[in-house]
């Protein structure tokens, strides 16, 4: 079974058809990347104007690179929550005039649940129960999954996430957009136990996020504290400027040590709490060396096995999009076509 699916949720204009829910024929994708950077974040109303021109083009090379005439899909399958309300309305749109041509299916598929599910793409199918971390964008959370479609939020973050935390900290640091890859390269010739910053919520055994905290000190480390006095021992002039290369990878490995330690621990307590025989990691955030390090650690300590998607499907995409669309489409979860786009996930 054919599902072309369509991702646009934030600054990625993507679409993807796959086969089966697993076999990726193709995925194109359409970064912002440069059209985003000299802001240091994505800014909505661009995203949304570039998705448009973009859209039409992106959809025909996925259908054209996968081989396939566009009669021979057999369902679309598109993001319409959680993301930026104009980009999502974008791809949905474009979706639903697909579905209405091509007299198909429509599918509406959540974002968030599709990073849990990008792990089986092009690769064996996940072994249930599993304990899900995902960090996209403004989402960093776990989940118990007994299945692709059976996902229960165990906890989320409650200011900034991990991701957010990386691009604040990028920018802080002058090292650019995005702030992930920068600081996963920088942090290399870097000493993670240079600067020791908090790890917020590891208290308990609550599993919920807050990276607010590690980023702010991050920013009083580099520029001061506002109005707050300076030791006697510590004249030296403030600001990123005044840093060498070598100290500001100090700093960018002493925060990631910081943020990963707290994704790992808050993973250990899912998995636990689950009896989880595998773990996933999911998100752009997955694509971090430290992280994907840590949990290889981690699932090795727990004896339960790791599941993460290669690189291309960390990132934003429409292939996992299609691959969960799949599972929806068999449990005859179908969308009409006055199916909405929504910025936040109704609870």
């Amino acid at each position: 079974m054919l599902i072309l699916g369509v991702e646009s949720s934030c600054d990625e204009t993507a679409c993807a058809v796959v086969e089966d829910g697993r076999r990726v024929l193709s995925s194109t994708v359409a970064s912002q990347i440069e059209l985003h950077a000299r802001f240091g974040g994505v800014v909505p109303e661009l995203a949304s104007r570039a998705h448009i021109e973009a859209i039409n083009t992106v959809m025909g090379e996925a259908l054209d690179r996968a081989g396939v005439r566009r009669e021979a899909i057999d369902a679309v399958a598109v993001t319409c929550e959680p993301g930026l309300i104009g980009s999502l309305l974008v791809g949905l749109m474009a979706a639903k005039t697909a579905a209405f041509v091509l007299d198909r299916p429509l599918v509406g598929v959540n974002h968030v649940y599709a990073h849990a599910y990008a792990a089986a793409l092009d690769a064996e199918p996940i072994e249930y129960p599993a304990a899900a971390l995902v960090c996209s964008g403004g989402h960093t959370a776990l989940y118990r999954c007994g299945s692709p479609l059976d996902l229960e939020l165990l906890g989320t973050t409650i200011d900034d996430a991990a991701g957010e935390a990386f691009d604040k900290v990028a920018h802080i640091l002058k090292l650019g957009f995005p702030g992930g890859p920068v600081i996963d390269k920088v942090a290399r010739s870097g000493n993670p136990l240079a600067v020791k910053f908090p790890r917020p919520l590891l208290s308990g055994q609550s599993l919920d996020f807050s990276f607010s905290g590690v980023k702010t000190a991050v920013l009083y480390h580099v520029n001061g504290v506002p109005g707050g006095r300076r030791n006697q021992d510590d004249r030296r002039p403030r600001g990123i400027e005044t840093f060498s290369p070598q100290e500001v990878a100090d700093v960018a490995a002493s925060f990631q040590a910081a943020v990963v330690d707290v994704l790992r621990t808050k993973l250990r307590r899912a998995a636990r709490l689950t009896a989880a025989r595998t773990l996933v990691i999911g998100g752009g955030v997955a694509a971090n060396s430290a992280l994907r390090a840590a949990a290889s650690e981690l699932a090795d300590k727990l004896h339960c096995t790791l599941r993460m998607p290669p690189m291309k499907y960390c990132v934003d995409n429409a292939a996992m999009i299609a691959g969960l669309g799949y599972h929806l489409l068999g449990a005859g979860r179908l969308a009409d076509l006055d199916l909405e786009a929504r910025a936040t996930v109704k609870r």
